[in-house]
Formats: structure tokens, sequence, C-alpha cells
């Protein structure tokens, strides 16, 4: 029973693969550059709640796939599957915006192989490209007022679909390696449209589109070490780096135009179709942890990303920067063996991190601050061989700049708040039962 069980996840998981693509979470314009809104390695719901940090935090309940050294401590078979929710503001010095919606956020599936051994399959959004930009330009010296609407869209996203395993090496040292295979595609478009007063005919949208394909192999690898400094105290240290790659791609460029209805008037037009690589740049990250092995846990995690080196199809596009992150976060379950009172088995989190973007418009430093909390909620039904456990995170930040006063050097702020649902299983497979 167990083996098939394991058998229909997997075969859930991999139908998922087969069909799901990275989604936006509302308008997002810095998802314009690059390959889009790029998601760092911060796990799944859990660590959400604590502010994206968690490397060096063992914990038997979740999937570990964050660092996959922590694979090691999966004490039972465990399905977690994470939905996303994002309301949000874009403003500049001159407008403003709201958007929101939500989708599947990941799906993972861990498995203690052995006494020494835990692995684990998933799938993950790594970047979203969700964002609408559009202008107006009067155009001087034009006998007749003329003015120019032009509009940029853009949809996709790469995910990841990964296999992790992770080993204990010796008494507290473990480590552990996740190859992955990334793929998606996103579709970008770009228009112009010529409006002549008193001239409706005039009105013909000259619109660009491009169609690129990823997919490819990426790898990463992590170590973790749990030391005793005390009766009650843990030391737990950690470090995960994943190696930068080229990821395959194939665009495809056409050109049209469009009556102001959005009705074709002309054939489309392929313009190129080639195929060539996108440098993903290595994520270095390391962690360090205190817990007390029963009920309480705190983080602090950093990471480095070396986007200087990003290129796409032999050009640089936008210059962008090496980027540092840093995390602070924690959780607490005041009594998880109390029976009398359910709140007291109910798990506690919150954090805080700062990141850097990698774009510097007009040579500024942009940041993304955000402050996170979240609580996990036991089903009172659990037995040692089976449990139940919703998790709720929750994040409100502010991305880019915030002096909206000057509208010759403001830049794009956005202010969000993130919320993600999370459904753990625990169950103990592969158990000889003895008949009574």
């Amino acid at each position: 029973m167990g083996c098939l069980r394991l058998g229909l996840v997997v075969a859930g998981i991999a139908v998922a693969m087969g069909g799901a693509q990275a989604q936006g979470l509302g308008n997002s314009p810095y998802s314009r550059i690059a390959l889009g809104e790029f998601k760092p390695n911060t796990g799944g719901v859990r660590q959400m709640g604590m502010g994206g940090v968690g490397l060096a935090a063992p914990n038997a309940t979740n999937v570990n796939e964050l660092n996959p050294a922590l694979l090691y401590y999966t004490g039972r078979t465990t399905f977690e599957a994470g939905f996303n929710g994002q309301y949000k503001t874009v403003k500049n010095a001159t407008s403003s915006n709201q958007s929101g919606s939500g989708n599947l956020g990941y799906l993972a599936l861990s498995v203690p192989l052995s006494t020494r051994w835990g692995a684990a399959v998933g799938l993950k959004s790594l970047t979203a490209v969700d964002y609408e930009t559009n202008a107006i330009q009067d155009v001087a010296g034009t006998p007749v007022p003329t003015r120019v609407f032009t509009q940029a869209k853009g949809e996709g996203g790469i995910s990841e679909a990964y296999l992790g395993q992770g080993i204990r090496l010796a008494k507290g040292l473990t480590a552990g390696f996740t190859a992955s295979y990334v793929f998606g595609v996103i579709d970008e478009t770009s228009g112009s449209t010529v409006q002549i007063d008193n001239r409706s005919d005039s009105l013909v949208n000259a619109v660009n589109r491009t169609h690129t394909r990823y997919s490819d192999f990426a790898f990463r690898t992590g170590v973790h070490y749990r030391y005793k400094v005390g009766k009650t105290l843990n030391l737990n240290v950690a470090g995960v780096y994943g190696f930068g790659h080229n990821l395959n791609g194939q665009k495809t460029v056409t050109q049209e135009q469009e009556n102001r209805s959005g009705g074709l008037i002309s054939t489309p037009n392929t313009v190129s179709d080639e195929r060539g690589s996108t440098y993903v740049p290595a994520l270095a990250q390391v962690g360090v942890s205190f817990d007390n092995d029963k009920n309480w846990s705190l983080n602090l995690d950093a990471s480095q990303q070396q986007w200087s080196k990003f290129n796409s199809f032999g050009s640089a596009g936008t210059p962008l920067n090496n980027t540092m992150r840093v995390g602070l976060g924690g959780e607490i379950t005041p009594d998880p063996g109390s029976v009398d009172h359910y709140f007291q088995r109910v798990t506690y989190r919150a954090g805080l991190n700062v990141a850097q973007l990698p774009y510097q418009p007009g040579g500024k430093m942009l940041y993304d601050r955000a402050v996170s909390w979240g609580f996990a909620f036991p089903l009172p039904t659990a037995t040692p061989l089976e449990a139940t456990t919703f998790s709720l995170g929750f994040t409100y930040g502010v991305r880019g700049n915030t002096d909206l006063l000057n509208a010759g050097s403001s830049n794009v702020q956005e202010t969000y708040i993130r919320g993600q649902l999370g459904v753990t299983l625990n169950n103990r497979w592969f158990i000889k039962r003895r008949l009574q």
C-alpha cells in the first residue's frame, strides 16, 4: 500500500511538472529585466514565516529542500504543497496601480530511504515575468496634433523540477546534492500606435512578439554540521552553493499589425528564429542557527549572487550588479506535547530580511525590505504514524525606490503583502505490520 501511494504521488507531481509554468503575482515592472523576477533559494511555507531563512535549521516535519543536506533529517514520508497569493501597489511620482492574484507555489515529496539517507522530489517556480506598461508621447513638429501610444507586456517564467538527496557522513555532519531540470516559456510583446487627430484610420498598432522557450539542467550542493554546545542548546552551521549554468533556449521574434480592436490586418512575419543560451549566475548561501532540539530555533542566513555575469543570447542586456541578501528569523512551539491546550501545540514564526536588487537605475542601489510571520496548525487527529499540518506564512515588504517626491529621479516602488498556505502530510510508509 505504501508503494502504491508513493507511485500515485510521484505520478501526480510528474503531471504537474509537465503542465506547470511559472506565473507572476501581479504587475511588476522589474520582472521585465533578465529572466524576470528571480526567486532565490529561500524554501517553502516554513521558511517564509521566518523571513526566508532556515539553511541550517533541521526539521523533521517539513520538506527540507532549501538545503539538500537537511533531507537526512526526514523522519517520515512527507508530502507538501504551497499555494501563493499576493496584493501589491506599484507607483512612481506620477501614478500608481494595484494588482494581485494567486497560484500554485510548489509541490514536494521527501522520503527517508534509510537511517543515514533521505531524498526528495518536487516542483517550484524559479522566475516570474508579469508586467504591463503603457505610455503616451506627443510628436513635436507635426502640422496636426499627433501622439504615439506604446505598450509593453510580458508573462511566463521558469520552473524547476528537482531531485535532492541528503546523507549523513559522520556524527553531526551531513551533505546533500540536488539535480534540477529547469524549463519554461517567456512571452513578451511591444507595440506602438500613431494617432492623428480627426483620423480614425491611422490607428494601426505595430506589434513585435518575442517567444522564448528554455530548458536545461542545474545543480546545487549543500553541507550541514550540528554540534551540541550546552545541555539543551545546539549550534548548526550550513552552506549551499548553486552552480552557475547555461540555460539553453530558442527565441522567435515576429512582427504584425493590428487594428484598433486588436484584429490582424497583416500576416505575421518571422523576423528571427534563433537558438542560444542564457547564463544563470551562481548563488552562494551560508546560515547559522541555534535550537534546543525541542520547541524553538533562531536562524541567520546570508546569500550572494553574481548577477554581473548574466548574459542572454550573447548580450548582457541591461547591466546588472551582484546582490546580497540577509535574513533573520525564528520559530517557537510553546508545548508540542500539550494535550489540554491546542494553541500550545501551534508553531509561531517571525522574521525579517533585506535584499539588494540587481538593477541600479540612475546609479541608485535598490532594496527589497520585508517582515514576515507565520503559523503551523497541526490537526488534532495526529498519531505517531501520520499527521497533517496546515501552515500560513505572510510577508509585507517594499521593493525599489522609497523617494517618490522627485518626478525627475523617482523609480518604481512596489509595496506588497504576500501570503502562502501550506499543507503538509506526514506518514510512516513501508512499515511491516504483524498479524494480530
